[in-house]
């Protein structure tokens, strides 16, 4: 009788420490789950499937039409860059333009006047920088071997990196590390230098722009039936020529005073053509963020080659980056005011985008395709204002 007593307790407490043993281990698992479960808060399960795979579909189809739509831009960049940048150009002076029908100026006149005009520019441009590119150019040689001489700080650099590359590369595939500055010219040259087409296509495309301003305002009003549709078709182009104007004109003056700035750290530094440099600066300012880092380049790498030590060579980058600092963070922020600031994370991709699409001329066009689009969002999508307490 007390054995069978003793094994039944024994059995008790077999059974209550092997209870303890699952609790714990349910408790350490329920710890774990806890420790490791993602932070979801009042889920809620979707109540109508359709209306979410219809939502799908849509994204899917906008998505694909994204995709074709640039694929199309990259694909007709020889025909659709010099018309948007006639369309932009024409849509910049249709204040101008507005102004001389007002006068009963006729339109063939307007037009060639306004056409020449841009013509005058393009010419002094090119004939103020022609002679420094070209003499450059010939330099090049002469300024890869000073280039090379006043970065002999850089060696030590440059010897760790080809020690780097003998111990990865087999001895059959290394190269010697060099620039050809003659191919890398250029290059330069293809890239920056417009094909003969392209201009023409241009020139030809502003001009006919610019001839036939109104009729293309009526024909793209008339496309419309409704009073509504044509209204608003009306007000967007005329805001679009409005904001243009009014941004692309106090940028131009912006941008003459930095490219005076530019031209006058040049000379004061004593760089050969402060000219060319306060051209190139006007220019260059009107790509946002780049262009002031190209003209900072530019400014170092030509003192470089002028220059005997490396701290002169440093002067007119400096000169140019302290001027260049005012005006972007102080000047034209209180000039432009609110009414035409930009996000500057917007501008940004959009010249990232464009400047990928359409290379040079690309980023040029940022700004001003950035604004038309802005405009016509801001017509097809208004923002819905409070209203406030009466």
């Amino acid at each position: 009788m007390e054995l069978s007593t003793t094994k039944v307790g024994q059995k008790h407490v077999e059974k209550a420490s092997v209870a303890r043993e699952a609790g714990v281990s349910r408790e350490a698992g329920e710890a774990r789950h806890t420790h490791f479960a993602l932070s979801v808060r009042d889920p809620q399960p979707v109540t109508e499937v359709v209306r979410f795979w219809r939502t799908a579909a849509q994204a899917a189809t906008i998505g694909m039409f994204a995709i074709l739509l640039i694929a199309a831009l990259s694909l007709a960049r020889p025909i659709l860059l010099p018309v948007a940048s006639a369309f932009v150009v024409t849509m910049m002076l249709g204040p101008l333009s507005s102004w001389a029908e007002r006068y009963r100026v006729p339109s063939l006149v307007s037009a060639m006047v306004f056409w020449l005009l841009v013509i005058g520019v393009f010419y002094g441009v090119i004939v103020l920088l022609a002679a420094p590119v070209v003499d450059w150019i010939g330099k090049a040689p002469e300024i890869g071997r000073n280039i090379q001489e006043k970065l002999h700080v850089l060696d030590r650099p440059i010897a760790a990196l080809q020690d780097l590359r003998d111990a990865l590369l087999p001895s059959d595939k290394k190269g010697g590390i060099g620039v050809d500055i003659m191919s890398f010219v250029q290059t330069a040259l293809s890239i920056v230098t417009p094909a003969i087409g392209q201009t023409l296509i241009f020139f030809g495309t502003l001009f006919f722009m610019l001839l036939g301003r109104s009729r293309i305002r009526r024909v793209l009003v008339a496309f419309f039936d409704e009073r509504d549709a044509r209204l608003r078709t009306l007000k967007i182009m005329n805001d679009i020529e409005h904001n243009l104007t009014s941004y692309l004109s106090v940028v131009t003056v912006i941008n003459v005073a930095v490219g005076l700035c530019g031209g006058a750290a040049a000379w004061i530094a004593g760089l050969p053509d402060p000219v060319a440099w306060a051209v190139l600066g006007f220019i260059l300012n009107f790509i946002p963020y780049i262009g002031a880092l190209i003209m900072e380049v530019g400014l170092f790498m030509v003192g470089l080659v002028t220059f005997p030590s490396l701290t002169h060579a440093l002067v007119a980058p400096l000169i140019f980056l302290a001027l260049a600092t005012l005006e972007g963070h102080f000047i034209t922020p209180s000039i432009m005011g609110q009414r035409l600031t930009l996000n500057p994370l917007t501008v940004f991709l959009a010249l990232v985008f464009w400047t990928w699409l359409w290379g040079p001329v690309g980023a040029f066009l940022a700004v001003p395709l950035l604004i038309v689009a802005m405009v016509v969002i801001g017509h097809l999508f208004p923002e819905d204002e409070p209203e406030l307490p009466a």
